[in-house]
């Protein structure tokens, strides 16, 4: 088949960009013990503040028991540990592979405060473990929700944590025992974040990993010489031990209060996949020297960990949990995506759910530090989350849905969108900027999608065989599109290239099914082509057209330079069962 004799393709955006990044070690790859262990106990001894804070936070202001508050505590800390290795190893389709820190999700405070107040802790036992559920469908179908759930959703999301997490952050920096000196707090602050900062902005090698911890130590040896670091609450736990048994039980009498709150309850969980879904996507950016398309089976296997953890935390008796993103941070900080050091982190909180001192000397570390610390973690994030977007190419509808949607979360989270309207709505659910924008988000590409001229399709097998079918099929899409014969020659080229592509990955004769269906954009033509999985990426394979290239796969590589000559970008989403393939094509 001829290519089209248009040449000008220098400003076409094909692919995401392959470049190098500064990245030390990869998810495959082994550190150092002393630098796999030093990294996990960093992330988790900054973490573990609000792994345990949260559970405080929910059952004393629900006025639950001491015996339960002890218990969540503990049982949080140990589920934390055990998804973490879990989303670290990947078991079966269950895990990202990843290093993603979990711990107790913010998200569910008030939602879990309204369901202890009300119903009390077995109440809010039922209600998690019955939400957990739709994660794991939500995980097992995320290809038909591809749509709704863009990278431009989770990007709008990633960076709305900052917004959401700031006022917490700013009472953080003046959180200081009465009578300390009022240069106690800043002074603590501006130690941690000028050591972090320019460690991490000069130093080269080993030293710029050990950024994070390096700047928490000078802060707390700062906030101690001022009495903010507080000993007697090491003194006074003990070395080794676990709570007494404070499990609450099962309400399964599902009455009207758990019908009340049950969608409050799926809503959150939706939202906290979504957080889940973004950071899965983030960690992949941040893990390789090589930019590598998005692998939509490690997300799904990041959301159904989610889910997995959700559940058990409902049947021991504490708060849901979710990804936690400064692991995001700190792997870009540092340049250590191994998944060994995920590993350690989860065996540290396993470890020290049994140490109530340590746990105790690791909340004793003083809040302007900590606050310093997520600061530097938040500022890399909102940027995380703006790369997710335009990676994903910013057209006018992505950059509006991106920005309509992170200024409804900014106010919404500042309450200065009718607060007297949505302070009280779903118990004060629209409040937090997250939950807002990332709705909101949603919503707008739930709009674009249903609101968009039907396209046509056709479902044939996966052969060359139905190249016949298919060119009638093409010639159908060029005479609704009133385009010229010239488009005819591209589009047929994109569905042969496309197809073979996808034949060749497959190492098997078994015989697939194909679903192309294709519409029109402007001034281009769309095709998505649905068919069962392979073991590569279309579109990894065309960002590295310009590696060298050994004679076996010779033939495949000129059919990968002809899709990438004729299209104007590329797109492939791997999922469990399913492979997705967006071309998009410009008339001459």
């Amino acid at each position: 088949m001829r290519i089209s004799p248009h040449k000008n393709h220098d400003n076409l955006n094909i692919m995401d960009d392959p470049k190098q990044t500064d990245v030390r070690f990869e998810v495959n790859e082994k550190p150092p013990i002393s630098l796999t262990i030093g990294l996990g106990l960093q992330l988790a001894i900054l973490c573990i503040a609000g792994v345990v804070l949260t559970p405080v936070i929910v059952i004393q202001a629900a006025g639950g028991t001491e015996e339960f508050l002890t218990w969540a505590v503990f049982a949080a800390v140990l589920i934390s540990g055990a998804t973490t290795i879990l989303q670290a190893v990947r078991v079966g389709r269950i895990g990202a592979g990843y290093v993603l820190l979990m711990g107790t999700s913010g998200a569910f405070i008030s939602v879990c405060i309204t369901a202890i107040a009300k119903g009390g802790p077995a109440m809010l036992a039922t209600l998690v473990i019955v939400s957990a559920l739709f994660q794991f469908t939500l995980a097992a179908r995320l290809s038909l929700f591809r749509r709704i759930l863009t990278q431009t959703v989770a990007g709008t999301v990633i960076m709305l944590i900052p917004v959401s997490v700031m006022p917490i952050l700013f009472d953080l920096f003046k959180d200081v025992p009465e009578g300390a000196s009022l240069s106690a707090a800043p002074l603590s602050l501006l130690i941690t974040v000028v050591v972090i900062a320019a460690i991490a902005l000069k130093a080269r090698g080993a030293l710029r990993m050990w950024s994070p911890v390096i700047g928490v130590l000078a802060g707390s040896i700062v906030g101690g010489i001022y009495g903010l670091y507080d000993t007697s609450r090491i003194a006074e736990a003990a070395w080794i031990g676990i709570p007494t048994i404070g499990w609450p039980g099962l309400d399964l009498s599902f009455g009207p209060l758990f019908w009340t709150l049950l969608p409050a309850f799926v809503f959150v969980t939706f939202v906290g996949a979504i957080e889940t879904i973004g950071d899965s996507v983030a960690i992949q950016r941040v893990s390789w020297r090589r930019q590598k398309a998005v692998d939509f089976r490690a997300v799904q296997g990041a959301v159904a960990a989610d889910g997995l953890g959700n559940l058990l935390a409902g049947l021991i008796g504490t708060m849901p949990n979710t990804t936690y993103s400064s692991s995001i941070s700190v792997t870009e900080l540092t340049g250590v995506a191994s998944r060994r050091v995920g590993v350690a982190i989860g065996v540290t909180f396993l470890v020290l759910a049994f140490l109530p001192k340590a746990l105790a000397s690791i909340s004793a570390i003083p809040s302007p530090v900590a606050g310093g610390y997520l600061m530097v973690l938040l500022a890399m994030l909102f940027v995380v989350g703006m790369k997710i977007i335009v990676r994903d190419g910013v057209d006018y509808r992505k950059g509006l849905i991106a920005g309509i949607s992170f200024w409804v979360g900014v106010g919404f989270q500042s309450e200065a969108i009718f607060p007297e309207i949505f302070a009280d709505f779903a118990g004060g659910l629209m409040q937090n900027g997250m939950t807002s924008g990332g709705l909101t988000a949603i919503i707008l590409s739930a709009f674009v999608e249903f609101t968009r001229r039907r396209p046509i399709r056709i479902e044939t097998t996966l052969d060359p065989a139905s190249l016949p079918e298919l060119r009638v099929f093409v010639a159908k899409l060029v005479k609704r599109g009133s385009w010229g014969e010239a488009m005819v020659t591209r589009l047929e080229t994109a569905v042969e290239e496309t197809m073979l592509s996808l034949i060749e990955q497959k190492a098997d004769s078994q015989s697939r099914r194909m679903l192309l269906s294709a519409h029109e954009d402007g001034s281009e033509a769309v095709l998505e082509f649905i068919a069962s999985t392979g073991d590569a990426n279309l579109q990894d394979q065309s960002a590295l057209l310009t590696e060298a290239t050994t004679e076996a796969n010779l033939e495949q590589e000129i059919s990968q330079r002809m899709l990438r000559h004729i299209s104007s970008s590329v797109h492939h989403q791997s999922y469990h069962d399913t492979d997705i393939v967006t071309v998009h094509v410009k008339a001459p």
